[in-house]
């Protein structure tokens, strides 16, 4: 069988060195590779499958244009107004979103401690599904910091829809201010500027999305607080694509074994 992760760009994913451990482990002769799939180009690229695809992981530009195209959608896909995985059977697309569930394990495999507040700095598709992460770890109170309010509409909708509906407040990613448990970045490395990861200081779970380069300079930052990497989020999001494609259960060490080194 074959699978793949689409986006644009691509060439840096980690996914097919993930997806092949766990293949390796178990014993499966399954492919796993890279396609550069352009914004809107997501349609042609399902159309051209044969009954050897299984399953798609998807990345940016791609998740909210997933969801659209998939003839059903899981509830966590729904909630939040993306998919990042798209499973092929009998030639139906069922969208789902291991972002979600994979976010809240990331978290907890680094922090035990209660999640009641949270800033996430950007507003796309990685900020809805990590914003609802926090909703299923506890928050009441969410502080979403953004280049600009119009940008983040689709991830404010995501985050109403959550059975708690949290109280949330929008600031300008220039000057808001971060606080809470836990502060998500999901910027590249040239947004955080050294004024915005001064003002991430006081928050002492650091969870920042983007694994490379890596360190980034909040990563950097984080000194002795506790630190969730994008690593984590990728081993836990593509343990769950695992077991969906293949229908076994994950590999997590081996998959986490076939991560770089930070």
């Amino acid at each position: 069988m074959r699978c793949a992760v689409l986006g644009d760009p691509i060439t840096h994913s980690l996914s097919p060195a993930l997806h092949r451990a766990g293949y390796a482990a178990v014993g499966l002769d399954w492919t796993y590779d890279t396609h550069r799939v352009v914004a809107g180009g997501l349609s042609e690229f399902v159309r051209g499958l044969d009954a050897s695809w299984r399953g798609l992981s998807l990345t940016m530009p791609l998740k909210r244009e997933a969801l659209e195209l998939a003839s059903e959608a899981s509830p966590v896909a729904r909630l939040a107004g993306a998919a990042n995985t798209l499973l092929l059977v009998d030639g139906a697309l069922h969208a789902d979103n291991t972002d979600v569930p994979g976010a809240v394990s990331a978290i907890r495999a680094r922090y035990d401690g209660p999640v009641t507040r949270g800033t996430i700095l950007g507003g796309g598709a990685t900020a809805a599904s990590t914003a609802l992460a926090l909703c299923e770890l506890g928050a009441r109170s969410l502080t979403l910091l953004v280049r600009s309010p119009d940008r983040a509409a689709e991830t404010l909708a995501a985050i109403d829809r959550h059975p708690t509906r949290p109280a949330v407040t929008v600031g300008a990613l220039a000057h808001g201010s971060v606080v809470g448990d836990v502060v998500v970045s999901t910027l590249p490395h040239d947004a955080q500027s050294a004024e915005l990861v001064d003002r991430c200081a006081p928050v002492p779970v650091v969870f920042d999305v983007v694994y490379d380069p890596w360190p980034s300079p909040l990563a950097a930052s984080a000194g002795d607080r506790v630190l969730v990497t994008g690593h984590d989020l990728l081993l836990h999001q593509a343990a769950l694509q695992f077991e969906m494609f293949t229908g076994l259960i994950a590999p997590v060490e081996a998959m986490r074994a076939a991560l770089p080194e930070h």
